[in-house]
């Protein structure tokens, strides 16, 4: 996956001039057939729910809002950074203009900084919504959602370097290729390491945190619901502790699905950063092997495993055709049992912050 170097086994353009290795055909061409799977299965994976969640866009809750994003992001993931990658495959070399090159270049990392950075900003509401439930209610009546646009901005605003650092060069006479131009011998070393940094450290980083918050504030408000059901026990109230019992499994159903999002995302992208990081801090690191090649291929997987996650946590993925074809009939349920998620989120919030 060419995001950040010069071409897929990261060596120098004075390496290829001298060498001029051909490809490994074998190789290449288990590259087009996995690029082709994970390409395919993401834009039909995403293409649906996209029209799942567009045919309720007026009873969107905020949580599908951000899934929405997110699976925006997923798309031109799919089509700017999965396609662009498995033509490139097929053809060895990159035919196009030179505004063509910039601008593929661009839109790969934008779809890389895209679906972190949604994920990024559906943790930290998922965080408001649970431990401070006032500030979630004060912005749901905000006619622009600002996590998102901060989220989209951020995107295309950090991936303006690969405008100035990618271009298309003559590698031979007559041979054009989109070729990485670093200031030698440590620009291609920071650039990798910086972007590695802003894409995948950081913003793991600021999920886990917020996700052991989660976490440990629905644990304490169960103990404290559980012992408020036993307190009022003799009482005549099965109304009411029927009620706490289903709040709580609605807010912990909504923490795993964020906690399941985010890990899929750690672990696709953990093997393409860390192939990265090592093709340019070693020179002797491996980098024409099918493995090293294939690990940094299955990082769009993460792609395709975002609407999956969506779909078997709102309990439409073994039905997705009736979904498809009876929404009209399946979007009230999923309204009432997600603004039950949301409220009862509130609301137990509200009772924990009371507490302290």
């Amino acid at each position: 996956m060419t995001f950040f170097s010069p071409n897929i086994s990261n060596v120098s353009l004075e390496t290829e001039l001298v060498e001029n290795l051909p490809r490994d055909e074998r190789l290449a061409r288990v590259e087009i057939t996995i690029l082709s799977i994970i390409f395919f299965s993401g834009a039909i994976l995403n293409f649906g729910l996209l029209f799942v969640l567009w045919t309720r866009r007026k009873q969107l809750s905020r949580m599908r809002v951000f899934v929405f994003h997110l699976c925006l992001a997923d798309l031109v993931v799919t089509f700017f950074q999965v396609c662009p990658q498995l033509m490139w495959d097929i053809t060895d070399r990159f035919f196009g203009p030179d505004i063509l090159c910039r601008l593929v270049k661009y839109l790969q990392v934008v779809g890389m900084f895209a679906s972190t950075y949604m994920i990024v900003v559906m943790t930290i509401d998922r965080y408001q919504a649970i431990c401070n439930p006032m500030v979630t209610f004060q912005r749901r009546r905000a006619r622009w959602n600002v996590p998102v646009c901060v989220a989209w901005s951020v995107s295309l605003i950090g991936s303006l370097p690969q405008v100035f650092i990618f271009s298309r060069v003559q590698i031979v006479p007559g041979v054009y290729d989109c070729w990485a131009d670093f200031i030698k011998p440590w620009g291609q070393k920071a650039y990798v390491t910086w972007t590695t940094l802003v894409i995948f450290v950081f913003p793991i980083l600021t999920v886990i945190v917020c996700q052991v918050r989660i976490c440990r504030a629905v644990q304490i408000n169960f103990h404290m619901k559980t012992h408020q059901v036993s307190t009022f026990l003799a009482k005549p109230l099965p109304s009411r502790a029927s009620s706490v019992a289903g709040v709580s499994k609605a807010r912990i159903k909504t923490v795993k699905m964020t906690l399941v999002i985010v890990l899929t995302y750690i672990i696709c992208w953990t093997p393409f950063f860390t192939a990265q990081l090592w093709s340019v801090w070693d020179v002797q690191a491996p980098t024409q092997t099918a493995t090293f090649t294939i690990l940094m291929l299955l990082a769009s997987l993460n792609s395709c495993a975002n609407p999956c996650i969506y779909l078997l946590f709102s309990g439409k993925l073994p039905k997705i055709r009736m979904a498809l074809v009876c929404v009209s009939q399946s979007d009230k349920n999923d309204s009432i049992q997600e603004d039950a998620t949301v409220v009862s989120s509130r609301y137990s919030s509200k009772s924990l912050s009371n507490s302290r």
